[in-house]
């Protein structure tokens, strides 16, 4: 942000806090590339990071792709497993791909299966994480210090 944006919205801010039934919230991938004065306390009362999901959020986030796309028996915890570091947005576009990889089969091979486990951990591997180690250590070490007690 230019600074003279910078300085208009941390002006706004203490006009938006006296406003009854108002709640301000924001949200960064980078906590840390905030201007300083963003993350000053008195500024917003709580930082809540947000990580990559754990094994239990993706397998619900999982569930919720799987059921929509199939009725076939799949092995939720393979593709758990096989998605360490994904997003959610990632795990979408994986079960998407999935999706489309039974309806080629089935439209073009004349095969009627709905997607398999094999679908969701073949579309897994063709799709590139958002997330690397780098990254997750990186907000790991954001969270350390920027969070308030």
């Amino acid at each position: 942000m230019s600074p003279s944006v910078t300085n208009e919205f941390l002006k706004q801010i203490p006009r938006l806090r006296e406003a009854p039934h108002h709640l301000l919230v924001c949200a960064t991938n980078w906590v840390s590339r905030l201007d300083g004065a963003f993350v000053r306390p008195g500024r917003f009362d709580y930082v809540l990071p947000v990580g990559p999901p754990d094994p239990a959020a993706r397998e619900a986030i999982w569930s919720r792709y799987v059921d929509e796309i199939t009725d076939e028996q799949v092995d939720a915890g393979a593709l758990v497993a096989a998605s360490e570091l994904f997003t959610p947005a990632d795990i979408e576009f994986s079960a998407r791909k999935a999706a489309q990889l039974a309806f080629e089969r089935e439209h073009f091979d004349g095969a009627g299966s709905r997607a398999t486990t094999e679908d969701f951990l073949a579309a897994i591997r063709a799709t590139k994480p958002s997330l690397t180690p780098e990254i997750v250590a990186d907000f790991e070490e954001d969270t350390k210090r920027f969070a308030r007690d």
